[in-house]
């Protein structure tokens, strides 16, 4: 009867030893997974990081690459210096993203307005500026991607059973997606008007943007034509 009651205690003790050993490595299990997803967000966003200085760093070549062409189109080129400027004091995540994507859209008014310039599109050095951006572009579109989706899958996981429980032991909170809040969008003023980025536009031979002709140097552009004409 005692060898009974010893061995029906020992198997007992055996399964209860077992099921706590099982719970220890499934909370184990839980832990090493919210810590991995965590690291993964920590490196996309280095990666972004990385991506987003390279192309700052491509931009000052760009602007003196084409301001020797684009005469008058003063305030393009502006726009996107400002832009760097913002996105090189960014702090926060939500400035990050907007001043990404503001660079974004001035580098496209770039391009675009490039396309009525027939030297600098056949210029080696723009085209190779070019190639290199665009090529970065992809690169943070990919990243921003995954970043925001490893986000997504972390901030579910933190607010599900059980993981939930494990989270809130190690004090885990929701993680920021890479995209413009409202608030930042305001910090970052980006006018992209045809005002503000003018387009290119041919008036008697010489390319003069929308802008160009409200500014002083249109008279003096006018007054020269006037003298080639006498003579």
């Amino acid at each position: 009867m005692v060898f009974e009651i010893l061995s029906l205690g020992v198997c007992v003790g055996f399964v209860v030893l077992v099921v706590i050993l099982l719970a220890l490595f499934y909370i184990v299990s839980l832990f090493n997974g919210l810590i991995s997803l965590r690291n993964n967000i920590d490196k996309a966003l280095a990666n972004i990081d990385v991506l987003l200085k390279q192309r700052t760093d491509l931009i000052p070549n760009l602007v003196e690459t084409v301001k020797g062409y684009m005469k008058y189109e003063r305030a393009t080129l502006e726009n996107i210096t400002r832009l760097r400027t913002s996105m090189m004091n960014a702090n926060t995540l939500g400035e990050k993203a907007t001043a990404s994507q503001a660079i974004s859209a001035g580098l496209k008014s770039i391009f675009a307005v490039a396309e009525n310039y027939p030297d600098l599109k056949a210029s080696s050095n723009f085209l190779d500026l070019q190639k290199q951006l665009s090529a970065v572009e992809n690169q943070i579109a990919d990243r921003r991607e995954f970043y925001n989706d490893s986000v997504l899958l972390y901030n579910t996981k933190i607010k599900s059973i059980p993981d939930m429980f494990v989270a809130s032991v190690l004090g885990m909170k929701d993680k920021e997606y890479f995209k413009a809040s409202e608030d930042d969008k305001k910090a970052v003023k980006v006018d992209m008007s045809a005002d503000a980025v003018p387009e290119a536009k041919t008036d008697g031979g010489v390319n003069v943007s929308k802008a160009a002709k409200t500014k002083p140097w249109r008279k003096k552009i006018t007054k020269t034509r006037k003298r080639k004409a006498k003579e």
